[in-house]
């Protein structure tokens, strides 16, 4: 048991006689004790399953050494070989789970998807991102809510941005910032032939008003008419928000709501975000030193993962990893790829059970 393992065993064990005890706390301490204990319960159930498994594989092994009977001993030596794949498996998702927390892990976050080179093939792509997105954070019991957009005439997004709310959603979405690449038959294509087009997405974590202070004298904020679908709303009120942040030349915009204060507090949230990840950039060499270094250019040779639907196919290029259910992939069912991503993160981390 590496000391990362049993660190988390130990802390699952005090943490459940603290709240069986029911010694007197704040509901504020309470409801973090719990949270945290939900955190290490599954690694106390997948270590609990791997010891269970275990003791079934030395009795299959003895089973399988029992030359009296050949029969038994061939049913035994295959439930080895099943039990060692179902604990390799348990394994690598404890590991996963053993992976040092970024503390950002937990909060909500802004996306950002542009369309990149293809032109209106790459906004209706964008499109496709966005419902995949809002698909996968909807089965993860996240609510969304989009910020800003700026849609095409066949539908699609030159870009869009929208928030996460959830426990855990930078958790789930932070591998997805990067170029995305697409090689299908336009529909604006009359002879059939695939073309390659390229979305850019950016995952922000969401910044508390603590870790970013704006100074009203930062920041320029103008009122505008919506654009865009709303009924006999849009283009009557001035409930649109444009904010400047002048010393780093960010722009955000915001006019989802038909308030003009609902619209301007999402716009500061997502300055904020921006501001944040600005931030962390400049103190973590590993990131970018800007933020575009996150989405590249958008050039069509750039790509983090490329989604072909000749082959149904996407294959994520950083883990080198090809699945053929794009379609399933598109309808939000994204969780395979994203424990994959994760899984690989725990592998660089060196982790070992």
């Amino acid at each position: 048991m590496n000391a990362a393992l049993q660190a988390a065993l130990s802390r699952f064990a005090e943490l459940g006689e603290q709240l069986s005890a029911g010694e007197r706390t704040t509901e504020a301490d309470r409801a973090a004790l719990l949270k945290e204990y939900s955190r290490l319960a599954p690694i106390a159930e997948k270590y609990e399953k791997i010891s269970l498994i275990d003791g079934e594989i030395a009795e299959a092994r003895r089973l399988a050494a029992d030359r009296n009977d050949p029969e038994i001993a061939a049913f035994a030596g295959d439930e080895v070989r099943r039990l060692e794949a179902e604990k390799e498996a348990l394994s690598t998702e404890l590991k996963t789970l053993l992976i040092p927390r970024d503390e950002r892990d937990g909060r909500n976050v802004i996306v950002e998807i542009r369309a990149g080179a293809g032109g209106e093939e790459a906004a209706l792509f964008a499109a496709v991102l966005y419902r995949m997105y809002t698909m996968y954070a909807a089965s993860l019991g996240f609510s969304t809510s989009r910020i800003s957009e700026n849609a095409t005439d066949l539908g699609g997004f030159r870009e869009i941005s929208f928030s996460v709310e959830g426990d855990g959603a930078y958790a789930k979405f932070k591998f997805e910032s990067g170029v995305h690449r697409v090689q299908r038959v336009p529909v604006t294509e009359s002879q059939g032939r695939i073309q390659t087009s390229t979305v850019t997405v950016a995952v922000l974590p969401e910044a508390k008003e603590i870790e970013v202070e704006i100074s009203p004298a930062d920041v320029q904020m103008e009122t505008m008419k919506s654009t865009g679908a709303g009924g006999q709303h849009i283009n009557k009120t001035e409930s649109a928000v444009r904010i400047l942040h002048k010393p780093t030349g960010i722009v955000v915009e915001c006019q989802e709501e038909r308030s003009q204060f609902k619209n301007r507090e999402k716009a500061l949230k997502m300055l904020r975000a921006r501001l944040y990840d600005l931030q962390n950039r400049a103190q973590n060499d590993k990131i970018a030193k800007e933020r575009r270094d996150q989405v590249g250019s958008g050039d069509r040779s750039e790509r983090i993962r490329t989604y072909n639907y000749a082959q149904n196919r996407v294959t994520d290029h950083r883990i080198a990893l090809s699945l053929y259910c794009l379609d399933k992939l598109l309808d939000g069912d994204l969780e395979e790829l994203i424990s994959a991503l994760a899984a690989a993160r725990s592998s660089s981390e060196n982790t070992s059970v």
